[in-house]
């Protein structure tokens, strides 16, 4: 049996890019390929536990605005069907910048509400739960830098990936079209005052900060991947005659 044909592929090439924007050693880049489709897996069933975690928005909230309530369930998503695709020899550039910003933007504001708010939720969700949050939450941004390996981020991408996540920002804590904000739930009122300001406003700060680290870092990587290239190309030509 091929195992490697049955869990994923054989990897893709590697870029020789810069540690600050692929952070991960390629022989971890190379495990996360070769077993593409565990990957997946581990994503479908945490986006099914975090629709589940979200039972109570989708209960609060009308249907219309549904869309906006599962915001790392919805990385989740995203980044199986980037791998997927990728597996079945279908690479979407457009599904892997969305995949991108999603696992580095909710990978790391969860952590970041769970550290700043730290008492209640750890009231509220009990110290196993609270470390598994933590925990696969973080995990989510290591797996986002296998991504460059399949994308080099294209404008239009990282374009779509930007409009979708500001909208997003923008339901989930300042203009919601239809009924209340749709962040996701905190264990204190949104009005409650937090140091100089409300409970809200730290939340939202962290998400717009998030929002801006991934289109950083999208564009980043497809700089320095042009520049790889160019640099390919200079070498391959030789020295001129």
């Amino acid at each position: 049996m091929d195992i490697v044909g049955a869990l994923g592929r054989d990897p893709p090439d590697r870029e020789s890019l810069p540690r600050w924007v692929a952070p991960l050693p390629k022989r971890l880049e190379d495990v996360a390929f070769r077993f593409a489709w565990v990957i997946v897996a581990i994503n479908l069933v945490g986006t099914a536990f975090g629709f589940w975690y979200y039972r109570f928005q989708f209960r609060a909230l009308p249907a219309e605005m549904w869309i906006f309530i599962p915001d790392s369930p919805g990385a989740t998503l995203l980044i199986a069907l980037a791998l997927g695709a990728w597996a079945l020899g279908r690479s979407s550039d457009t599904l892997a910048a969305l995949a991108f910003f999603g696992n580095i933007k909710l990978g790391l504001w969860t952590p970041y509400v769970l550290v700043v708010f730290w008492p209640e939720f750890l009231a509220v969700n009990g110290p196993a739960l609270y470390a598994f949050l933590l925990v696969s939450h973080l995990a989510m941004v290591v797996q986002a830098f296998v991504l460059h390996r399949i994308t080099d981020f294209p404008l239009r991408a990282v374009a779509i990936a930007t409009a979708w996540y500001t909208v997003d920002l923008l339901m989930d804590y300042f203009v919601p079209v239809i009924g209340e904000v749709t962040h996701t739930s905190l264990p204190y009122a949104d009005g409650a005052p937090w140091f100089t300001t409300t409970v809200l406003q730290v939340a939202a700060a962290g998400a717009v900060a998030l929002t801006v680290v991934p289109l950083f870092w999208a564009l980043g990587t497809r700089i320095a991947t042009l520049r790889d290239r160019a640099s390919g190309r200079e070498r391959d030509s030789g020295p001129a005659a």
